[in-house]
């Protein structure tokens, strides 16, 4: 059984100081508001609720922070690119995200979730260049694969594959049918099992 049914929430951090202690290893989740990425959070976890979920982007607003039993932990960050919110929350989500990136120490690797329907879009190319920056492993999941046609899901994952570096791992991704958990959780697991990278230099997020 995964370990991961068995995250338990820490804490929402609204500003870096309420960030838990810089140690041991954490992996990210981050994608567009409208992506599903507290969704696929949740199918990985198998839990329906660890996750705040919504049919309004831009619910989660702030880092949230799960522990594993082993101590490494799984955060969820705030949603970029699409929120209908007041320019001076974008703006503190964007400094918040920021300072997460060029502060944790512990941070192993990012699961950056698309739309499989409209993957790469420019936000998600800035993600990608951020997390490099930092020395940062990237695990893609392209998600709602099941809205397209079987030939479909194929080409664009063989699309965004061959867009991305090496380096960069892909998957299809639904968590309404639970397909690609599975990979999902074995990906998850080898970037907590990776050793943190030093941040290769500060870096500036998608606004």
């Amino acid at each position: 059984m995964s370990s991961f049914n068995q995250a338990e929430f820490v804490i929402s951090a609204n500003r870096p100081a309420q960030f838990p202690p810089d140690k041991g290893s954490e992996v990210a989740f981050a994608g567009r508001s409208n992506v599903g990425k507290s969704s696929a959070l949740n199918a990985i976890a198998g839990r329906k609720n660890l996750a705040r979920t919504s049919k309004t982007p831009g619910r989660t607003q702030l880092v949230n922070f799960f522990v594993l039993p082993d101590g490494d932990r799984l955060v969820d960050l705030p949603g970029y690119g699409y929120a209908r919110v007041p320019e001076a929350v974008r703006r503190h989500w964007r400094h918040l995200m920021e300072a997460y990136f060029n502060q944790r120490r512990s941070l192993a690797g990012l699961i950056l979730v698309m739309d499989a329907r409209r993957p790469l879009t420019e936000f998600d190319r800035q993600m990608l260049a951020w997390s490099e920056g930092v020395g940062c492993l990237t695990h893609i999941l392209l998600t709602k694969a099941d809205k397209l046609s079987r030939g479909k899901a194929s080409a664009m994952l063989q699309e965004v594959r061959a867009a991305v570096d090496t380096e960069t791992s892909v998957q299809l991704f639904s968590a309404t049918r639970k397909s690609g958990v599975e990979q999902a959780r074995e990906a998850l697991t080898a970037l907590l099992n990776r050793q943190p990278a030093e941040p290769a230099s500060r870096v500036r997020g998608p606004g």
